[in-house]
C-alpha cells in the first residue's frame, strides 16, 4: 500500500514545492500563504515603500510559479525563496536611485524638498498610534544606512534567519556577515538613539 502523504498544511516547505512541481496547485497557495507576510516585512523594511514591496512581492510569487522547476531540494526552500525577494529589492533599489538622479526636479532654493523615504503609514496597519510612530523611527533609521548593512541586518534581527541561511541568500561568507551586521547595528543604534531625541 502507498504511503499517505501529509496533508498540505502539514508538509514542509519543501514537500509543498515537491508536490507543487508535480502539479498540484493548491501546494502553490499553501507556499503563499505561509511566505507572503514574511517577504512583505522582509522587503518593506529594505525598501521602505508600501507598494514597492507589493509589487515585489507579487512578483517573487509569480517567478516561485513559473519557475518551480529551478528549485532543487540542496537547499531550504526558504532560502531559495528570499534569495529572489532579495535579488529583485536590490534591483528596485538601483532602479530607484537612477530613476531618482534623473528624474526627480530640484526644488528652488531655500524650498523644502519631499523626504521620498518616509515609511508608508499602512504597514504595520495596527491602528496604534505610539506603535506606527515607533515603527517610523526604525524604518527610517533603516533607510538611512547602507543597504549592504540593512539587507543583513533585517535579516537577521527581524527576520531570525541564521548565518548559514543569510550566507546562502547574499552570497557572502560568514565574516563578511558578521562584520557587516556589527556595523549596521553599531549605525543603527546611533541612529535611533538621534531619532528619539528628536
Amino acid at each position: 500500500m502507498p504511503e499517505r502523504r501529509p496533508a498540505l498544511r502539514e508538509q514542509s516547505d519543501e514537500e509543498l514545492i515537491a508536490t507543487f512541481q508535480q502539479g498540484t496547485v493548491e501546494a502553490f497557495n499553501q507556499i503563499v500563504g505561509r511566505y507572503k507576510d514574511q517577504l512583505m516585512n522582509f522587503v518593506f523594511r529594505y525598501l521602505g515603500d508600501y507598494d514597492e514591496a507589493d509589487d515585489i512581492v507579487q512578483e517573487v510569487f509569480i517567478r516561485v510559479y513559473r519557475n518551480k522547476h529551478a528549485y532543487k531540494p540542496i537547499a531550504k526552500f526558504s532560502t531559495w525563496i528570499y534569495t529572489i525577494a532579495a535579488n529583485l529589492a536590490k534591483t528596485q533599489l538601483r532602479r530607484r536611485k537612477r530613476h531618482a538622479s534623473f528624474s526627480f526636479h530640484r526644488g528652488k532654493e531655500g524650498e523644502n524638498n519631499h523626504d521620498y523615504s518616509i515609511p508608508d503609514t499602512r504597514y504595520p496597519a495596527d491602528g496604534q498610534a505610539e506603535s506606527s510612530l515607533k515603527q517610523a523611527i526604525i524604518q527610517k533609521a533603516l533607510d538611512s544606512i547602507n543597504p549592504k548593512y540593512r539587507e543583513v541586518v533585517i535579516l537577521s534581527d527581524i527576520q531570525e534567519l541564521s548565518y548559514e541561511e543569510i550566507c546562502q541568500i547574499t552570497g557572502l561568507n560568514i565574516g563578511t556577515i558578521k562584520s557587516r551586521l556589527s556595523r549596521g547595528r553599531a549605525k543603527l543604534q546611533i541612529l535611533l538613539k538621534s531619532l528619539l531625541l528628536e
